[in-house]
């Protein structure tokens, strides 16, 4: 009550007025800022650490009579003090349309202060055409290459096996997985019911979408190894200005013409949203940044030159490389996990007294904090984030892409190339295309051998979804039990469930009792990856119509 009043006191009614232009309240102690330019929000932010005055007066003092405030503030904090801090009070949405599946992966490294929302290549389907050509990148070096001809034809036939199948693997999908093998909601009851047993024709309707959108997403699954790297795909972004900037300066760096021109789009869109924010990724802090990352490159690659020589593997694989022994694993987390409520004691002291306690009893609080979970999205405490797991990976592009938007964690790749082999689904085998599959496959390898001589990273553009990729993961406990429950879901692509299944069987391995708090990991396998999460859909839909 009292501050409410200090508040009325603080300003006058003409003052009021004014303010709830610009304010959501004049009278609350909390508000929203709602002042129409973005540079002013973010400079009321950052003033607002810096004087003992309250928001809405700073703004009535400073900002009303001078339109140019906020820009003056990002001007001198940002580029006379570099306070990196403030240009995250900035925010912007951005939509990039037409970009490769290799730039949108670039893009999506930045994993701090962005969000991503990507076309999906399972819910959609990749076969249209523009201008009567395929939807893919052709970049400007290989288009003046001796291989623009090759580059083109095998981008082309790589579409043309993924366009014509579509159909025939659609139809295989529901023949081996027909709808009367299914149970629906029956609305009269409110009862799972076989298809042929329903009678209304609003639950008839309702199954056939469910049942239609599930088989369709399985069998665009089963196809996605055969797009190129090179495919066109759409990215939205939200993120803040810091965020921006290191984004703009990354792409900047890049070899590849598509990501430095993407650099000079992104940042044009973003001068009219948040100009201030990011005005160093131009200037001489911006090129130097460039520079540094070109160097460090170029560095990496002579230390890695000089000590290893090429050995890759034809197969995929999911290995466990790198952790510590259980034992010592439970102390840390123990320890951490009574830290917050313990009495006044350093952490020293409680690790000295955690390592005293028997084994047994350790389990049974492992054990304790496990069985507090009663779903997939109570995640563990913070203290689970002192044991490390480090997994070696060689999987195929098409599933990286889904592990790969997992931010929480280190991830490091090397290059998209042929090899390493690929992956063929059994439904491919099946339906009889094994051979086209193949030929496809023979195609992109003759081509991309080629093109990498004198092109080493634009030829990661006609690499086919289906060649295995090598990167390392390494996560904590608490993000493991996070991406793992995750990926094992029921309507999860089946490339990545195995993965993350043999993830949980190898940390469960070396860490049996520490695993448990993995209480939601999925190990079984399912016709129709979709079926129940597009039951659960078509619910909430019916709900929304009432």
């Amino acid at each position: 009550m009292r501050i409410l009043k200090q508040i009325l006191s603080e300003f006058s009614i003409k003052e009021r007025k004014i303010l709830s232009d610009h304010f959501s309240n004049t009278d609350e102690s909390v508000f929203a800022i709602i002042t129409p330019r973005q540079v002013d929000r973010g400079a009321l932010m950052s003033r607002y650490s810096r004087t003992d005055k309250s928001m809405r007066r700073i703004f009535l003092d400073e900002f009303l009579k001078n339109k140019n405030r906020g820009e003056e503030f990002y001007n001198r904090v940002l580029l006379e003090y570099g306070d990196d801090s403030v240009a995250e009070l900035g925010e912007a949405q951005i939509a990039i349309e037409g970009l490769s599946n290799i730039a949108v992966k670039k893009i999506e490294d930045r994993r701090i202060g962005l969000s991503y929302l990507e076309k999906s290549s399972r819910y959609v389907a990749w076969n249209k055409k523009e201008d009567g050509k395929y939807r893919f990148y052709r970049d400007p070096e290989i288009k003046k290459s001796k291989y623009a001809d090759l580059y083109e034809e095998t981008c082309n036939f790589s579409f043309d096996v993924y366009s014509k199948n579509i159909e025939p693997m659609i139809n295989y999908v529901r023949e081996k997985y027909p709808i009367e093998k299914y149970s629906f909601k029956d609305s009269t009851d409110a009862i799972e019911k076989s298809f042929s047993k329903l009678k209304l024709e609003s639950d008839i309707k309702s199954a056939n979408m469910i049942y239609k959108g599930s088989t369709k997403a399985k069998a665009l699954d089963i196809l996605r190894g055969l797009l190129p790297a090179s495919t066109l795909t759409n990215v939205g972004i939200t993120g803040n200005g810091r965020a921006f900037e290191y984004l703009l300066t990354v792409l900047g760096a890049s070899d590849l013409k598509e990501e430095q021109d993407l650099a000079s789009k992104i940042n044009k869109e973003l001068d009219t949203t948040i100009k201030s924010f990011v005005r160093r990724a131009d200037d001489e802090y911006g090129k130097a940044f460039q520079k540094y990352l070109k160097d460090v490159k170029k560095k990496s690659k002579k230390v890695a030159s000089k000590y290893i020589k090429s050995n890759p593997t034809k197969d995929s694989f999911t290995k466990l490389v790198d952790y510590e022994s259980e034992k010592s694993s439970i102390d840390k987390i123990i320890s951490s996990i009574i830290y917050e409520q313990s009495p006044s004691t350093s952490y020293q002291n409680i690790l000295k007294i955690v390592k005293k306690i028997s084994t047994q009893e350790k389990t049974r609080i492992i054990r304790e904090f496990a069985e507090l979970r009663t779903n997939r999205r109570h995640r563990l405490s913070r203290a689970f984030e002192n044991v490390y797991y480090t997994f070696d990976l060689c999987n195929n592009f098409g599933m990286f892409r889904d592990f790969h938007r997992h931010r929480a964690l280190t991830l490091e790749r090397q290059l998209l190339t042929t090899d390493h082999g690929y992956s063929i689904p059994n439904e491919i085998k099946i339906l009889g295309i094994e051979k086209e599959f193949k030929e496809c496959m023979d195609m992109t390898k003759n081509t991309f051998e080629k093109i990498r001589i004198n092109h080493p990273e634009q030829s990661q553009y006609v690499v086919n979804f289906a060649y295995n990729y090598p990167y390392f993961i390494k996560f904590n406990l608490r993000e493991a039990c996070h991406l793992i429950e995750l990926r094992t879901v029921p309507q999860g692509h089946i490339d990545y469930r195995r993965v993350a299944q043999q993830m949980f069987s190898q940390i469960n391995k070396v860490h049996p009792n520490l695993s448990k708090v993995m209480k939601f990991v999925d190990m079984k396998e399912y016709d129709l990856e979709r079926f129940e999460s597009e039951k659960r859909t078509e619910e909430k839909r019916k709900k929304l119509k009432k």
